[in-house]
């Protein structure tokens, strides 16, 4: 199937029942040649996982979700093309990595755009959709982690607007000593 031209789709919120669409989207994502840079998992842990997961992942990133919003960007047809999710984190308490959170922000996490798509300005779009929804919610400032070989991705946060803290997160896993970098957008 051949990409539609550029521009032609929608942005939106996901609904909770279409959580196969989540599945499939999120199991492509992890097949992407840079996944091992981009997520905190594996193709082969996401795909083992239940129907039961697949359902609470998109009901949480619903539309109408409190704590989280997952935009996908979908072409007439019902094509998803990329997605975006934006997690809540209140002040007071602490993040997914242990460190404080000092002011309600957004982190971006789940990015991905299909590749025949790269380049179109899907990924600045699903970037403008999220940072409205954070906006209108009263989230003071937007951020991400991205490893540093990741330049690809490194350069769409720069196009949205991001820009390195200075601030370093270790990560969890096969490599001793690895981090990433964490990009921020402030209102």
């Amino acid at each position: 199937m051949s990409a539609s031209v550029p521009g032609d789709y929608v942005i939106r919120s996901i609904r909770a029942d279409e959580w196969p669409a989540v599945k499939e989207l999120r199991l492509r994502a992890l097949r992407d040649p840079l996944a091992h840079l981009a997520y905190l998992e594996t193709y082969d842990d996401a795909a083992a996982r239940p129907d039961s997961y697949w359902r609470e992942r998109a009901a949480l990133g619903a539309d109408g979700a409190a704590g989280a919003r997952q935009f996908v960007a979908e072409v007439p047809g019902g094509m998803w093309l990329g997605t975006l999710t934006v997690l809540v984190e209140d002040a007071g308490t602490k993040d997914w990595a242990g460190f404080p959170v000092e002011r309600r922000q957004g982190h971006v996490v789940g990015v991905f755009v299909r590749p025949e798509w790269r380049g179109s300005g899907l990924t600045k779009a699903l970037f403008d959709a999220g940072l409205e929804w954070a906006w209108a919610n009263g989230l003071e400032r937007m951020r991400l982690i991205v490893h540093p070989d990741n330049e690809r991705a490194q350069g769409a946060y720069r196009k949205a607007g991001f820009a390195p803290s200075g601030r370093t997160v270790p990560l969890a896993g096969p490599g001793p000593g690895e981090v990433e970098l964490e990009f921020v957008l402030e209102r």
